[in-house]
């Protein structure tokens, strides 16, 4: 099993998500490239970079930077995060990515992803946020997208994928174990290598996830950032785990018990339009805050870069748009009125 170590970039810095909640960003290291060497300097055999504002806001600011990691670390980069288009997938495997990472896209388009999987074989990985009830969820946690683990697995195996990167929706990782249910279930589906990308809470649920045996097949790797970065193991312990693990323990999805959640304390759907109107308070502020840019600079005779935060203004109208919809959806399938 390999080690792979995270990088989330939000606005050019490295930050950790609680929850996968981009409005609670924790600042970690101003400079990414030096968290990516940090990493590899303590072991980590491959480095994987999330870029939050390309998934988000469809944003590429950090487009850059993320170049510059791909370009300086000696171990592979495979990168993750709004790479929705056959042109931007296909400039970053250009630039040297190990492997480009689709999730939203696998589900939304999965024309342009066989496209890519016959054009780049080895180089596309399918990223699976996945609910209890085993949905995948799409577009950062926040859209539902009525399809289900099996079946993507099955279509994007066909596709021809590299490697399938699951993790659980809505998972806080320090607190909750993996869902060992869905990885065995992967395992027994795919022949592909499976990764659990949610991370893990302890050295013992790493040792769990590297005995676990299905179909005479193991987990490929495993993803981990929050947890080194709180103090809950280094990497040299986790490194340590992987290099001698412990005996496979065959097992069929039947025998694991479900995984615990935290049960709501309100409807869920008043849970999640809370969370609804406060990302759309969000994205209005931030195209507030990019139109006003656009006009400063305008004003100041940059057109070039009025046109760069004009473009991302829009992005953020977009997506607010977006959750328009699906506030609407959320109230009339929810509420008891309706």
């Amino acid at each position: 099993m390999e080690l792979y170590a995270r990088v989330n970039i939000l606005d050019g810095i490295a930050v950790r998500l609680p929850r996968g909640d981009l409005r609670e960003a924790i600042a970690l290291d101003p400079d990414p490239l030096h968290r990516a060497r940090h990493w590899v300097e303590q072991g980590a055999d491959r480095i994987h970079v999330v870029d939050l504002n390309a998934a988000a806001y469809g944003d590429y600011v950090n487009r850059p930077l993320i170049d510059r990691i791909i370009s300086e670390l000696d171990v592979p980069v495979q990168i993750a995060g709004g790479i929705r288009s056959h042109v931007e997938a296909a400039r970053l495997i250009d630039r040297g990515a190990w492997r480009i990472v689709m999730g939203t896209a696998a589900i939304e388009d999965q024309n342009m992803v066989w496209d890519l999987c016959r054009d780049y074989p080895g180089k596309v990985a399918i990223s699976l946020d996945v609910r209890p009830d085993e949905e995948i969820a799409t577009r950062g946690w926040t859209k539902n997208s009525g399809r289900y683990l099996e079946e993507v697995l099955i279509e994007m195996s066909s596709a021809g994928a590299a490697a399938f990167l699951i993790a659980e929706a809505g998972r806080d990782a320090l607190t909750e174990p993996p869902d060992y249910r869905m990885l065995v279930e992967a395992l027994t589906i795919v022949s592909e290598p499976v990764i659990a990308a949610g991370g893990v809470r302890n050295l013992d649920d790493l040792r769990t996830l590297v005995g676990l045996e299905a179909n005479g097949r193991r987990l490929a790797g495993v993803i981990v950032g929050r947890e080194v970065t709180s103090g809950r193991f280094s990497i040299e312990d986790a490194k340590k785990v992987l290099a001698d693990p412990p005996p496979p323990r065959p097992v069929g999805v039947d025998e694991l018990p479900a995984t615990p959640r935290r049960a709501p304390t309100r409807a869920p759907y008043l849970e999640e339009l809370t969370d609804g109107y406060r990302r759309l308070a969000a994205e209005c502020e931030k195209a507030a805050a990019a139109a006003s840019a656009a006009g400063q600079a305008a004003e100041e005779g940059k057109p070039d870069q009025a046109a760069i935060h004009a473009f991302r203004a829009r992005g953020h109208l977009d997506r607010a748009s977006d959750l328009l919809d699906d506030l609407a959806r959320i109230f009339a399938e929810g509420s008891p009125d309706h």
